[in-house]
C-alpha cells in the first residue's frame, strides 16, 4: 500500500531526527491520508481514493 495522495502526489520525505546532542538518525514525515470516496466527473461514479486531508480541505472549499 503506498502512501501517496491520488490526487495532488503527496508523498513521504526524509528528515532527520535530532536529539539534545544534536545526534542525527533518519526519520519519515508522512502524508496524512484518508481513503475517502470521490465522484469521477469523467465517468459520473464514485470511486475510493487514498486523498491527504488537506487536498480533502482544499476540494471542499473550492466546492463551495
Amino acid at each position: 500500500m503506498s502512501r501517496v495522495c491520488q490526487i495532488t502526489g503527496k508523498h513521504p520525505s526524509v528528515g532527520n531526527n535530532r536529539s539534545h546532542a544534536l545526534n542525527a538518525t533518519k526519520r519519515r514525515f508522512l502524508p496524512n491520508l484518508l481513503s475517502k470516496k470521490v465522484l469521477d466527473p469523467k465517468t459520473g461514479k464514485m470511486k475510493r481514493m487514498k486523498i491527504a486531508t488537506s487536498t480533502l480541505r482544499s476540494m471542499t472549499k473550492k466546492a463551495k
